[in-house]
């Protein structure tokens, strides 16, 4: 078990700490999911980011029983589907992904979309309010919340969500988002940070930035995000590649070298098109 790195952490609005870098885990899933979940842990990972609509809670569970890291170095996610945004479902649904898990409590446990048109968000953060009070929930927050939808909870509930897990990366820095956070006091996470299908790793402006620091593109990308201030979700099942993602704390950027990669936003930056404020999930 190599865990001889050294990863930086972030104190959280609730007081909780956890690492500045996480596992992503969609459609890691299985006996393959597993084995990828129980490399991560190995290589250093503590902070890993499931969902309830990834089906890969029980795998999830499942890695933390094998990997044999105490659980309370472990900080562990999952988030609401959008179909259960009722205050009864909400509270149901935490207790099956705890369930699913075989755990006794979540560390972070989100709403994964906001689904304005439904307009039940409010009352599913009120659930995960009333859970955390409960401690089956450590910290709570949101994905894919637009400044709206932060406002709106916060005013209603009067709980500021510890995170809000977006989509960032390099084509889609989300500079406005980012501020909304810093003045909030949310801690911003970045969802696909290297883009699907890492297209943006290929990019000469970044290639070139890599080569000046000898590390890879895509670690030049994650450390962009930790620079942010943002925690980057990289998903790999190749040990290789989860200790190289891990591996971007032992060098820096200019600012220039910050300014260059945000540039590089344009206005069809997202990877599929999923704006919060239309798009929906259940």
């Amino acid at each position: 078990m190599d865990t001889d790195l050294d990863i930086p952490t972030w104190t959280l609005n609730d007081g909780d700490v956890v690492p500045a870098i996480a596992l992503g885990t969609y459609k890691l899933s299985g006996a393959s999911g597993v084995d990828a979940m129980v490399s991560a842990m190995h290589q250093g990972y503590r902070l890993l980011d499931s969902a309830f609509n990834y089906e890969n809670e029980g795998a999830l569970g499942e890695a933390v029983r094998r990997a044999g890291i105490p659980r309370e170095e472990l900080r562990l996610t999952s988030k609401l589907p959008g179909r259960h945004h009722d205050y009864d479902q909400a509270i149901d649904t935490v207790h099956e992904s705890l369930y699913r898990a075989g755990l006794d409590y979540w560390d972070l446990y989100l709403i994964h979309w906001p689904n304005p048109k439904v307009g039940k968000y409010v009352e599913a953060y009120r659930a995960l309010a009333d859970l955390q009070r409960e401690g089956l929930i450590r910290s709570i927050g949101v994905s894919n919340f637009l400044p709206e939808h932060l406002h709106r909870i916060i005013d209603e509930v009067g709980i500021v969500p510890a995170v809000n897990q977006i989509e960032l990366l390099p084509y889609f820095p989300q500079t406005e988002q980012l501020e909304v956070h810093a003045q909030l006091g949310i801690r911003t996470e970045s969802w696909s940070p290297i883009g699907r299908g890492n297209a943006v790793a290929k990019d000469p402006v970044v290639e070139g930035i890599a080569r000046a620091h000898d590390v890879s593109p895509v670690q030049t990308i994650l450390r962009w995000h930790h620079q942010l201030g943002s925690i980057p979700l990289p998903k790999s099942s190749n040990p290789g590649r989860q200790r190289e993602n891990l591996d971007v704390f032992g060098f820096a950027l200019s600012d220039e070298e910050m300014a260059a990669i945000t540039a590089l936003g344009r206005p069809d930056g997202r990877t599929k098109g999923q704006d919060p404020a239309v798009y929906e999930e259940f």
